[in-house]
């Protein structure tokens, strides 16, 4: 298929650029990137004056749910939700059941990715057999079966000794570790952030330093082997400040932080409805780690705006109405994100805390230098490479209905609340994937 992009605002990290032109896609790949360019019959043209065309999105943190809980979520339809949010690759994390830990097992998540998703997919496999931190994987057999990074996701590496022989094996590789940073003993059992809201809610609390003790852990370990480490969905002011010190020190870490953990509190847990507050609650909002403070949410901010977490991920956990539909001690942890993080991450362009090109650059170039893999994830419009393409419109105003997510995930605190700025289109390989039909754009 060939298509020209029209008069749209280019925004390409990568090459630095950020101005208006046509862009020219043709067999799957950028062909051009001019205005005024002869562009062959058939081609397919695309009004995109207002809008922002840019690399598409990448996203290293998400949950497929597949295979084992094809309830909550499946390729096909985790991957439809993707393309919706503009994500053109997803890294699937390896908390499935059976988990992705043999080299069977990332084969199976290729093959379903092949024949059922919409977007790239790419797997990451375990640290630990089982996801139970007491014996490595076959790292090496792994990553040559796939796998470009390692994460026990949800289950931190508690074990000092096998969290330093992981990172060992991964300065070889050259494949990130991303730990889950908690401290289990810590934490204890809490359910939210620790403080006056949970006491007032009766919910037991779950203290800033529960992350902050393992940041610190792994920091130590990753200075001591070499080894890449990542840090998955930071979400305390101390946490920042921890990683910052590491990188002005040289330390080979890079950090992530989500959607939610960077527009919204922990007062969302409050619920509530037209008639005032029905519940003490929402379990929509339980999430890991919890959602923190408004002053925590400023730092994560400022440290995402200045560099110190690489880019945005978006930790997607969809969930069934029943794991949801409980006490909030009993909820899952989870939110559903990939349709509204686009929406949501743009009130930090329009409220002035983060500008355009950064933001486009967290969710595209900055994932993909964490994965360091440039032939997987080239999140550029350079001519010559893969034609993965984003375009939304960062203006237009919609209102969140968790009903009409094509993720089966419905469970999101953001239901009802009005967002500005959505994904229009969506190109993975040259193929459109996704189409906003109350946009017309050619």
């Amino acid at each position: 298929m060939s298509i020209l992009i029209k008069s749209g605002r280019i925004i390409d990290p990568h090459q630095g650029l950020d101005f208006i032109s046509d862009l020219w896609l043709q067999d799957g790949v950028v062909n051009g990137l001019s205005k005024h360019m002869d562009v062959p019959p058939q081609t397919r043209v695309i009004d995109a004056e207002g809008l922002v065309v840019c690399p598409g999105f990448i996203d290293i943190h998400c949950h497929l749910r597949e295979p084992g809980d094809e309830d909550k979520e499946t390729i096909a339809t985790g991957t439809a939700a993707a393309a919706r949010g503009g994500f053109t690759t997803v890294c699937a994390m390896p908390n499935t059941r059976p988990p992705i830990d043999s080299v069977d097992m990332v084969n199976l998540l290729l093959d379903k990715a092949q024949n059922e998703g919409m977007v790239r997919i790419l797997p990451i496999a375990c640290v630990t057999q089982g996801r139970d931190g007491k014996a490595l994987t076959n790292m090496e057999e792994l990553a040559r079966a796939g796998a470009i990074a390692f994460s026990d996701d949800g289950s931190p590496v508690s074990d000092d000794g096998l969290m330093q022989q992981a990172l060992n094996r991964a300065a070889a590789l050259g494949s990130p570790i991303s730990n889950h940073c908690e401290d289990l003993g810590i934490s204890n059992g809490g359910v939210m952030n620790e403080g006056e809201l949970a006491t007032s809610l009766g919910l037991k609390g779950w203290p800033a330093s529960a992350e902050e003790t393992m940041v610190a852990r792994d920091i130590a370990l990753a200075e001591a082997t070499g080894g890449p480490l990542h840090l998955a969905h930071v979400s305390t002011a101390g946490s920042v400040e921890l990683v910052r010190r590491a990188k002005e020190r040289g330390v080979s870490v890079t950090a992530e932080a989500t959607p939610h953990h960077l527009t919204i509190t922990e007062i969302c847990t409050k619920a509530k409805t037209k008639q005032g507050y029905q519940r003490l609650y929402d379990t929509n909002a339980k999430v890991n780690p919890p959602l923190r403070t408004q002053q925590d949410v400023d730092a994560v901010v400022r440290g995402l705006a200045d560099g110190v977490i690489d880019c945005i991920a978006t930790d997607h956990a969809p969930h069934t109405r029943a794991d949801k539909d409980s006490t909030f001690e009993e909820a899952a942890f989870g939110i559903s994100g990939l349709e509204t993080a686009l929406g949501s991450l743009l009130s930090l362009v329009h409220g002035g805390h983060l500008d355009m090109t950064t933001l486009v650059e967290r969710l595209t170039t900055g994932p993909a230098r964490v994965l360091n893999r440039p032939d997987l994830c080239p999140a550029t419009l350079q001519p010559g490479s893969r034609a993965d393409v984003t375009i939304f419109d960062p203006n237009a105003e919609w209102v969140v209905d968790a009903n009409s997510f094509v993720s089966k995930g419905k469970n999101t605190p953001l239901d009802g609340t009005t967002l500005r700025g959505r994904v229009v289109l969506t190109i993975v390989a040259g193929n459109v994937v996704y189409e906003d039909e109350a946009v017309k754009v050619g």
